[in-house]
């Protein structure tokens, strides 16, 4: 499995440079979207027409498939490492946090 998300990340890392992040905090970035694809341990978002993969391990571990669904909206903070957006906070439309 992590072959195949590994690749997936290097097809789509070259989105990255051209992201348009919709607003920054002191804690990172914020990112808005809708969930396209959800593993283990992070998902794909849909933000401003870009494709973004998200890290959520370190708030949902490799249990991000129980907290979020493909079309949910969300919003994330964090930062960019190694090809991903590391999530900080990550929050539903009606501002819940999830994988707290």
């Amino acid at each position: 499995m992590k072959f195949i998300i590994t690749g997936f990340i290097f097809s789509v890392i070259t989105v990255f440079p051209s992201l348009s992040v919709s607003a920054e905090t002191e804690e990172g970035k914020e990112l808005s979207g809708q969930v396209q694809r959800v593993w283990e341990d992070g998902f794909q978002l849909v933000s401003n027409n870009r494709s973004v993969i998200v890290d959520s391990y370190d708030l949902c571990g490799d249990n991000t498939v129980f907290h979020i669904k493909e079309n949910d909206q969300l919003t994330i903070t964090g930062e960019f490492d190694d090809g991903e957006f590391d999530a900080f906070l990550i929050t539903n439309h009606d501002g819940t946090q999830i994988c707290q």
